[in-house]
């Protein structure tokens, strides 16, 4: 109990204050949303990799991000072909199932649980599955050659990305960021997780209840909130992960549904009403999940 009252309760207070801000005044997500997108988060990746030690973990983390994927396509292909839905269906499962939202739900919870330590591997697998999903999120969502090119953009199109490659070259110069100047970033920062979480409330307050095909969601609950964090847990067995960074990576894939993921969906008409309720419930039922999860990780 201790650990819902102090971890995940903090969390789901900040998503329920969005919430109902979007339920009363129904604010137009897009501009608040932009900004998080390209300014704060980009201050956020900018000094976490700057100031972080950078070592063989971050290539450790790129494989367990990588077999995870692939572990969670494989699990969504199998159960398509067993009860023979057609294309439209497997990719709508593989967008509310391969994708976790690791970023305005993940990294929060994670700097509750695990400190700033664990919040510094938090980001840096956010960003990594920023770029995984806006490349196969955005493939699955458009399948074909069309697919692919969109793909592409989407990476680039990422502040994230550019961010990263900024916080390298200057960590390997020796000048560095000026105080002054990183002292501006550190402020935008500051705010970036406590803003997508509201973001996040205010998302989810626009999905819509009701006539759900509870066959395909229930698949979605378990592969999402029960199947990945198994996954990921026997991938962190079979590399030498930092054990700190293993319970970052293993919390993580236990994570919902991304919102984000929702967007494509709608945007490429790839079951969105499939996807939208997926994310709906994994957010949800995660409440108790994750509590029962980070209780036996300690």
């Amino acid at each position: 109990m201790n650990i819902f009252i102090e971890v995940v309760l903090p969390v789901l207070l900040v998503f329920f204050i969005g919430f109902l801000v979007q339920k009363w005044k129904k604010i137009d997500i897009k501009p608040v949303s932009t900004v998080a997108i390209y300014v704060m988060m980009p201050c956020l990746v900018l000094r976490t990799f700057y100031t972080a030690e950078i070592d063989i973990q971050y290539v450790y983390m790129v494989v367990f991000s990588a077999l995870l994927l692939f572990a969670m396509i494989v699990i969504n292909k199998m159960y398509v072909m067993i009860r023979r839905y057609p294309p439209k269906v497997e990719d709508g499962l593989i967008l509310s199932t391969a994708f976790m939202n690791s970023g305005n739900y993940g990294a929060p919870i994670i700097l509750f649980a695990y400190g700033t330590a664990g919040f510094d591997f938090a980001v840096s697998f956010m960003v990594l599955q920023s770029i995984i999903m806006n490349f196969f999120g955005v493939y699955y969502a458009a399948r074909g050659g069309a697919g692919i090119a969109l793909a592409i953009r989407a990476v680039f199109k990422m502040p994230a990305t550019y961010a990263v490659i900024v916080a390298l070259l200057m960590k390997a110069t020796p000048v560095g960021i000026p105080e002054n100047l990183f002292m501006t970033v550190d402020i935008i920062a500051e705010a970036t997780i406590p803003t997508v979480m509201i973001i996040l409330g205010m998302q989810l307050a626009l999905i819509k209840w009701g006539n759900f095909d509870w066959e395909k969601v229930s698949f979605g609950v378990i592969a999402r909130l029960f199947a990945s964090p198994a996954i990921a847990y026997a991938i962190t067995l079979m590399l030498p992960l930092d054990p700190l960074l293993a319970k970052v990576l293993i919390v993580s894939a236990a994570m919902p549904s991304a919102a984000t993921i929702v967007m494509y969906a709608v945007q490429f008409d790839s079951e969105p009403k499939l996807v939208s309720s997926i994310t709906l419930i994994t957010t949800l039922i995660s409440v108790v999940t994750l509590t029962v999860l980070l209780m036996i990780l300690g």
